[in-house]
């Protein structure tokens, strides 16, 4: 089974969430996260088709990354 991770953050300036993985490479952004989490199911497969990686059996992991400003 293939594993990769998709890190997603938010973007305080454009004011949308974005994931990516430099390992497939893909990125993508959108105003939700449950939409977002659901592009990349689609797009992660097709992109690794692409490139000529193995896509069958793939396994992705979401890990949120949050920031904190401290004033």
């Amino acid at each position: 089974m293939n594993e990769y991770t998709i890190t997603i953050a938010f973007d305080d300036t454009a004011q949308k969430w974005y994931a990516q993985n430099d390992e497939i490479p893909i990125i993508l952004e959108d105003y939700s996260v449950d939409t977002l989490i659901n592009r990349m199911k689609l797009a992660v497969p097709e992109m690794l088709e692409i490139n000529n990686m193995p896509h069958a059996g793939i396994n992705l992991t979401f890990k949120m990354e949050t920031q904190a400003v401290m004033a």
